[in-house]
C-alpha cells in the first residue's frame, strides 16, 4: 500500500476589488485575482517546495487558487491539473450571497456550531463534513497515478476540514501523508 505525500497550500492573498467595485454577488466572487502580495507569496512558496520534488499539481478551480498554481507550477515546471471538490466552502448552497457581510455572517453561524449543521436542523452553509468528504474524493483522485509530492492549491477550510488546521495564514501550506485506500 502506497502513502502519497501531498502538501495543502492555501492560495496567495486574493483581491476582491475587481469583483466588489462592480458589484457582482455570490459566487462571483470566486473570479478574484491575487493581490500583488499573493502574487509574491506564491512565488515565495514555490521557492520554499522546490525542493520536496512534487511531481503533480492540482488545484481548486477558483481563480485565486488558479493563479497561485500557475504561479508555483510555473516555477516548478509542473503542469497545473484543476479538480472541483477541491473548491472553496460555501457559504450558501444556492450561490445567491450579495455581500462579504452575507459571507461574514455565514461564516460566524459556521463557527458557532463548530462547522457542522445543529442536529436536524439543514442550513445553507457546506458543512465541514461535507467539504471533508468531497477534498478527500478529489485528492485520491489525483494521487493515484502518482508516486511523488502532490501539491494541492485550495482554501483555508479545506486544509481545515482535512487536518483540523484553523488558521492556515495566505500562501501557507500543511504537509499531509495521504493514503488513498482509507482517505486520510
Amino acid at each position: 500500500m502506497s502513502v502519497t505525500q501531498i502538501y495543502l497550500v492555501r492560495h496567495g492573498e486574493p483581491d476582491y476589488e475587481p469583483v466588489d467595485s462592480r458589484g457582482w454577488p455570490g459566487m462571483a466572487a470566486d473570479s478574484a485575482p491575487l493581490t500583488a502580495l499573493g502574487m509574491k507569496q506564491a512565488e515565495e512558496l514555490a521557492d520554499l517546495l522546490g525542493g520536496i520534488r512534487a511531481t503533480y499539481l492540482v488545484s481548486s478551480p477558483f481563480t485565486r487558487a488558479l493563479h497561485s498554481a500557475a504561479i508555483i507550477g510555473h516555477r516548478l515546471a509542473l503542469g497545473v491539473k484543476v479538480d472541483y471538490d477541491l473548491r472553496d466552502w460555501l457559504p450558501d448552497h444556492t450561490g445567491l450571497w450579495r455581500s462579504a457581510a452575507d459571507v461574514r455572517a455565514a461564516q460566524a453561524e459556521f463557527e458557532a456550531y463548530d462547522g457542522e449543521w445543529p442536529d436536524g436542523i439543514q442550513r445553507p452553509w457546506e458543512p465541514l463534513s461535507r467539504v471533508r468528504e468531497r477534498a478527500r474524493g478529489g485528492l485520491a483522485r489525483h494521487t493515484a497515478g502518482t508516486d511523488g509530492p502532490v501539491l494541492a492549491i485550495t482554501h483555508a477550510t479545506v486544509i481545515r476540514a482535512l487536518t483540523g488546521e484553523r488558521d492556515t495564514p495566505h500562501g501557507g501550506h500543511e504537509y499531509h501523508r495521504f493514503d488513498p485506500e482509507i482517505g486520510a
